[in-house]
């Protein structure tokens, strides 16, 4: 075709628009584009909420927004909430009277000593009688206890902050991540040698970090800025964290019937946008390790990072090796390993508030830091989210960790671990008891199909034993530590009665938390049970 020909079909083209839009109101004209990307917008919503939700949920959510506009309900449902906001937080309230408000006009000097003791004797007995919590065994005032405590007194007053003041704090730090880092693989030629990290206030921190170093890595690496990551369920909640506070897409994919991360469900979430995969070991829920080196696998093979969360496993899965209990690889000497968060103050037995996340190398962990060029206060580089960090805590993991050793881990893993095996055998001779999967570490979840678990788990309480209640499946869990190694068999003692208890006469325990976790588990609004969470905390704090 000439450009003649062209020229000519063009302005045929012209004469037969404007004759078709000349019956139409120039207004109309005007105002049709805008309403069809208006349309366009609300079908590309629908169509991007539907491949994220599941038609399911989308139409509950519309039900329950719907039926809200109904004269009287709302205000119905809110009440409702209240009530169960109250019982969940179960007199605290009527504690809070007579709390401090503001400064006494005269200070209390070293009588105040005196007054912290009478707090502290508010705290329930949690010696032997927590899931997890306290990790260390024995008497707060002896031993390894009294040890910790010394060492953070010692560097109360310092700050890592200010590394010209402070370099005693410093060194303590690094040789920390080192000591934790030669546990996970750093040694190992499959590493690359260049694995580094930084210390934490735990284990939410870390992860947050990683992810963080994760999605700024990504981005330089592979220009992604519409940042997603793939967690299985059983992953922790700290990653939807990390998803709310760093605007990261999460999916989060169900476990399969071993309660390990589902590695072909987790491919085919994986796009153009995926940053992250995480895996755990082990997972907080059931104590059950992921497959860490199919997931390393398909890092690698993705070109994406993978996070290994060792919260609780980073300093008994090492050990529980050395002593030769089945573990599977699960650090940097699996390749696609790019991070890993592992809590000191776990099973690590350094004071509360400390954490540590490694990278597999600097040029991942720098994404971490946040470095100030223009500010009037001078130049500012901080490597984790905290400014000033208490040398403290620093200094208390790193006594904790040079006073044990390696013989002393090992001992401590020993005996936890043959603890939470004598657990599983016990809770598995009871009848109406199941162990949910087949744990590899020091947690044992356990549910039923014939009894209400949470009311197992209510008279457990008023026998002073406190549990974790789990969901999907409904079920209860227990974290082994050493305070529990003098007290097993009065648990499964004690669990057995609570078990009889409710299969003799079923139906709630007066006070007791039952029914609003079933109902919690039933319910199809999810919003609403976040909105409950929400308001218990903003009452509670």
């Amino acid at each position: 075709m000439d450009f003649t020909s062209l020229e000519s079909s063009l302005i045929e083209f012209r004469a037969h628009a404007n004759s078709f839009l000349s019956q139409y109101e120039p207004l109309v004209l005007v105002l049709a584009p805008f309403l069809t990307l208006f349309v366009a917008r609300i079908i590309r919503s629908f169509v991007v909420s539907l491949h994220d939700k599941g038609l399911k949920t989308i139409l509950l959510g519309f039900f329950f927004t719907a039926i809200k506009l109904v004269p009287g309900v709302k205000r119905y449902i809110d009440a409702e909430k209240q009530k169960v906001v109250d019982k969940l937080q179960a007199g605290s309230k009527s504690k809070r009277e007579g709390w401090r408000t503001e400064l006494p006009i005269t200070g209390l000097g070293i009588g105040v000593i005196e007054k912290l003791k009478d707090e502290k004797r508010n705290d329930v007995v949690w010696q032997g009688k927590c899931s997890g919590t306290v990790y260390i065994g024995g008497s707060e005032s002896e031993g390894h206890f009294s040890l910790i405590n010394e060492a953070c007194s010692m560097f109360a007053h310092t700050n890592p902050l200010h590394l010209d003041v402070f370099p005693s704090v410093t060194r303590l730090e690094s040789e920390v991540v080192s000591m934790t880092a030669a546990l996970l693989g750093s040694k190992e030629k499959a590493s690359g040698g260049q694995v580094c990290g930084n210390m934490t206030s735990g284990g939410t921190e870390s992860i947050l970090l990683a992810v963080k170093s994760s999605r700024d890595y990504m981005n330089t690496k592979k220009g992604i800025t519409q940042p997603e990551m793939i967690i299985p369920e059983s992953a922790h909640s700290a990653y939807d964290k990390a998803a709310q506070y760093f605007n990261i897409k999460l999916w989060r994919v169900p476990v399969n019937k071993e309660f390990q991360a589902d590695v072909k469900a987790i491919r085919r979430r994986i796009n153009r946008n995926t940053i992250l995969i995480v895996g755990s070991a082990p997972g907080f829920p059931h104590g059950i390790i992921d497959p860490i080196e199919e997931l390393g696998e398909l890092a690698f093979s993705s070109g994406i990072c993978l996070h290994v969360d060792l919260c609780l496993g980073g300093f008994v899965l090492p050990f529980a090796r050395k002593l030769g209990f089945p573990i599977p690889p699960i650090d940097f000497s699996v390749k696609g390993v790019t991070s890993i968060s592992v809590d000191v103050h776990k099973y690590g037995l350094a004071p509360k508030g400390t954490s540590v996340v490694l990278y597999r190398n600097h040029d991942i962990r720098k994404h971490q830091f946040v470095a100030v060029t223009e500010w009037s206060g001078g130049l500012y580089v901080s490597p984790t989210m905290a400014g000033s960090r208490p040398g403290s805590l620093i200094a208390g993991a790193w006594a904790a960790m040079i006073s044990l050793g390696e013989e002393g881990y090992l001992e401590n893993t020993k005996a936890i671990m043959e603890v939470s095996k004598k657990i599983e055998k016990g809770i598995k001779d009871i009848p109406e008891l199941h162990v949910i999967g087949k744990p590899d570490m020091t947690i044992v979840a356990f549910g039923s199909n014939t009894i209400d678990i949470f009311e197992v788990n209510d008279i457990l309480s008023s026998k002073g034993w406190h549990l974790n209640a789990l969901q999907r499946p409904n079920s209860i869990h227990i974290c082994v530590t050493l305070q529990h190694v003098p007290v097993i068999e009065g648990f499964l003692r004690d669990l057995e009665e609570s078990v009889q208890k409710v299969k003799e006469n079923p139906g709630p325990l007066n006070g007791g938390l039952a029914p609003i976790y079933g109902a919690a588990g039933r319910m199809p609004d999810r919003g609403m049970v976040s909105e409950l969470l929400v308001n218990y905390m903003d009452g509670t704090c």
